[in-house]
């Protein structure tokens, strides 16, 4: 199939810029620039309807769907690269683009362009005793710098939530990604360039220099929030050195309890699902809580499924009593996120244990629990203190796509501003608005 021309020109102009780092002599005044054009945008985009904004998302959905071809070409470029320069698997499955991905990526721009706008709901609306009324608006943001690795689909994702929710953004992808990041990034464009929206409104950092990194988060004049997606390290970086606001998580240390009460299937459904549906990702089950009268007859069923995907196992004391040959889990293994097919297991006694377990060793980002008895299950909703807290559900529902969000920018663990998948209105604020016929105050 040949390049879509649209593609081939775009993709070919943002390429050259890429490689061209060398030219990109001063790194400050190239962001800088980004900075300036963001803010501009940004101004722009406050103006700009929801018929503009849904059409172009749905124009870089046909994008996409056009270059389907290129876009897996290039992606299967980078992973050879990624392969060649030793990424581990957990990075390249995250890196990894498919027919099935491709699906999801387009199929979220559809959802997110058939969600409801939230720029400009007024809600709160009251009369005062002075005759005015006082409510509150959802704006936009402003200008959202998003720091990323390995998943091209990140660029996607960040461009499209960012746009309907009338922010412009500043995008960092990792240079394991380049060459699909680039793919899609033309996809973008050809859908501002469609409804006739400022390009400033989504644009991609073409240097990979990590110095821009750094300028990107310390630029409070052009940048409002800073969102970074990736690895514990560069996360701790953005927080440590960011000049902006962050919304972020460090760890995805996600818990399954197995309540005495549970039902059979559910519970083995549920575990080995949260387990083994994908190992690279932060919704997935790191550790495995039992109740220890479900252990003996469970565990030995869980084990054995665990063992025809490849699971390694890591024990207490009493799961290596009912299990046998499994290695002992270490205090790191608590705390531990694998991101690979390996699982800590501990038998607990009761509720009480499993919840001090969970708030001693939790990221705070998901815990379930699988459980027939409906008043345990309301005492785990409300004292486990994680920014998605199941029932009788695998872990890995906890995502924005699942949640209905269209697609998320990412997950926040923190309480403030916004906490867990971070969709359209996790990306908006509030402002006080007021309406009056003339009234002073006296």
């Amino acid at each position: 199939m040949p390049v879509p021309l649209f593609l081939e020109t775009l993709y070919g102009m943002t390429a050259h810029a890429s490689h061209s780092d060398g030219a990109i002599t001063d790194v400050d005044a190239y962001m800088q620039q980004l900075g300036q054009q963001a803010r501009r945008a940004a101004a722009e985009l406050r103006r700009a309807d929801t018929a503009s904004k849904n059409g172009a998302l749905l124009a870089m959905a046909e994008g996409l769907d056009e270059a389907r071809e290129t876009i897996l070409a290039a992606n299967a470029r980078d992973l050879e690269r990624g392969r060649e320069n030793g990424l581990d698997a957990a990075l390249l499955d995250r890196l990894a683009l498919d027919e099935s991905r491709l699906e999801a990526m387009i199929e979220g721009l559809h959802q997110v362009a058939a969600l409801p706008d939230p720029v400009g709901e007024i809600d709160g609306l009251s009369a005062r005793p002075s005759g005015i009324e006082v409510g509150q608006m959802r704006v936009p943001l402003g200008v959202i710098g998003i720091i990323y690795e390995s998943r091209p689909n990140v660029t996607l994702e960040a461009a499209s939530l960012c746009l309907k929710s009338g922010n412009a953004a500043i995008l960092r992808g990792g240079s394991e990604a380049r060459e699909s990041n680039l793919a899609i990034a033309a996809c973008i464009a050809l859908g501002l360039e469609r409804a006739g929206l400022p390009d400033g409104a989504v644009q991609v950092v073409a240097t990979t220099d990590r110095a821009a990194v750094g300028r990107l988060i310390a630029m409070p004049e052009f940048v409002d929030v800073i969102i970074p997606r990736g690895g514990k390290s560069l996360i701790e970086r953005i927080s440590r050195e960011a000049r902006v606001p962050v919304i972020k998580h460090l760890d995805g240390v996600c818990h399954v309890y197995l309540d005495a009460t549970a039902d059979r299937d559910k519970a083995l459904a549920i575990a080995v699902n949260a387990k083994t549906q994908r190992y690279g990702t932060c919704n997935t089950m790191e550790t495995l809580l039992v109740d220890a009268p479900l252990a003996d007859a469970l565990l030995p069923e869980l084990a054995a499924a665990y063992a025809e995907h490849g699971v390694e196992l890591r024990g207490c004391e009493r799961t290596q009593a009912i299990l046998g040959d499994v290695p002992a889990a270490s205090e790191a293994d608590w705390a531990a996120e694998y991101l690979a097919p390996v699982l800590a297991v501990r038998v607990v006694d009761g509720i009480d244990e499993a919840m001090a377990h969970i708030e001693r060793y939790s990221s705070r980002h998901t815990d379930a629990i699988v459980t027939e008895n409906y008043t345990l299950a309301r005492r785990f909703l409300a004292e486990v203190d994680s920014s998605s807290v199941m029932v009788n559900a695998s872990t890995r529902f906890a995502d924005g796509f699942e949640y209905g969000l269209g697609a998320e920018i990412g997950i926040s663990t923190d309480r403030l501003h916004v906490r867990g998948p971070v969709g359209l209105e996790g990306l908006t604020t509030r402002k006080y608005v007021v309406f009056g016929d003339g009234q002073v105050r006296r």
